[in-house]
């Protein structure tokens, strides 16, 4: 997880403890893109609430808040095991069995890495550790 996502989690954990992140990064140097989600739901007004929250943050850089969407990141290992069973892309930092791309199936999900169905014929199982990922998100079925 990024130093940037560590630290909106600590500031939003007092005023929106109901908001979890689900992913945020700098985009081009400038701007923080932030993914979060609600158990009611992500709404313009909780968007707004949260980038109220972040007004410290909004000194340092432009903010974009938004809702997940369908190709919803997966940041954290409790996100993986939430999903398992859907489709996803996982792309990683170094080469994992000789790629840094794998789209298929999530199986598995430990405390230490994620095991994807990698799309092939046969599909072949990959294990990737956590710390290798660099991005990943669901896919449209």
């Amino acid at each position: 997880m990024s130093t940037i996502q560590t630290d909106i989690e600590a500031r939003l954990a007092a005023s929106e403890p109901a908001v979890e992140v689900l992913l945020a990064e700098v985009v081009g140097g400038s701007t923080v893109r932030l993914f979060i989600d609600h158990p009611d739901g992500v709404t313009l007004a909780l968007c707004e609430r949260v980038t109220k929250a972040l007004a410290e943050l909004r000194e340092r850089y432009a903010l974009e808040v938004s809702s997940p969407g369908t190709e919803r990141p997966l940041s954290k290992p409790q996100h993986f095991h939430r999903y398992l069973g859907r489709r996803a892309r996982v792309r990683t930092r170094d080469a994992v069995d000789g790629h840094k791309s794998f789209t298929g199936e999530l199986v598995g999900a430990s405390e230490d890495a994620v095991t994807i169905a990698a799309d092939g014929d046969p599909p072949s199982l990959v294990a990737i550790p956590y710390a290798e990922i660099h991005r990943s998100n669901l896919i449209e079925e």
